[in-house]
């Protein structure tokens, strides 16, 4: 990868990055899209491994902290957050519970729990775009 490969990458992570609850964080669908796979298979391997993640490296977003910074991705339907829709690569996907955020420290740790080559190198890359 070259340096205006390395520069684009980084900005476009410094766009994912947000400052929810005073942390610094990133949105789980975020990081399955970064990391190659679902993001309910992201949050299965964090469940399967969650004494590696306390709070302080993830969280789940409440309904007014999820509306805050997801407002752009969302349709309402009826109201409620059974039918939250999120549009992605013009096709629909369903969100059925409130997003986990992840902070640097469960970034990290996340590329322990995914266990592949991808997972690693995109963990380097979102730690040096938090600094």
């Amino acid at each position: 990868m070259n340096n205006l490969e390395l520069e684009t990458n980084s900005e476009k992570l410094i766009d994912m990055i947000y400052t929810i609850r005073g942390q610094q964080v990133m949105f789980d669908s975020d990081l399955a899209e970064m990391y190659e796979v679902e993001t309910k298979i992201l949050n299965r391997a964090v469940k399967r491994n969650i004494e590696r993640f306390p709070e302080k490296f993830r969280f789940q977003l409440n309904e007014n902290e999820f509306n805050k910074y997801n407002e752009s991705l969302l349709r309402f339907q009826n109201g409620t957050l059974e039918d939250v829709s999120i549009i992605e690569d013009n096709r629909e996907k369903h969100r059925k519970y409130l997003p986990y955020v992840f902070t640097e420290q469960g970034v990290s740790m996340l590329s322990a729990v995914l266990r592949s080559e991808t997972a690693i190198r995109v963990s380097i890359q979102i730690i040096n775009a938090f600094v």
